[in-house]
């Protein structure tokens, strides 16, 4: 999967301009919070703005590209969910790598070295019980697993 086809993906989950008071992120369109971004017009954010700061603040720093395209996408997710350092962390851990937070050498080979299947089953694994374990999970845990859920059947 290329980073066109993620967007478009992730923005399918993104949805446009909501303002919900339980999320901590505060104001946010496509996915973009005011709380990350303060100084961006979250509501008047178009698409081209919001697939320019994905690509420059995800995307490349998540190593999406270095890594093999069966988890490009979930790992692009979570990095816009929860942060790139945290997302790098959680493919670590499903591949047994030191849990860093840097996708270098070492990730890669130990990703390569496991079978796509498991590497997406255990990082989404990963992935749930760590958004299992947040306090906003009451609020938006129904929808977080449906999102993981969607990504696994590959909707």
């Amino acid at each position: 999967m290329d980073f066109d086809t993620a967007f478009e993906k992730l923005i399918g989950h993104e949805g446009g301009y909501v303002n919900h008071p339980a999320d901590p992120g505060g104001e946010t369109n496509f996915g973009i919070s005011k709380r990350s971004y303060p100084s961006e017009d979250i509501k008047g954010m178009t698409l081209d703005r919001a697939k320019l700061i994905y690509r420059r603040d995800f995307w490349g720093p998540a190593g999406c590209d270095a890594v093999p395209a069966c988890i490009r996408f979930d790992l692009f997710d979570m990095a816009v969910n929860a942060g790139v350092r945290r997302a790098a962390q959680t493919l670590q851990r499903a591949v047994g790598a030191v849990e860093d937070g840097v996708i270098g050498p070492r990730t890669l080979q130990a990703v390569n070295s496991m079978p796509a299947a498991q590497i997406v089953a255990r990082f989404n694994g990963h992935r749930l019980e760590h958004m299992a374990s947040l306090p906003q999970w009451p609020a938006f845990g129904r929808g977080w697993a449906r999102r993981i859920a969607e990504n696994l059947k590959g909707a």
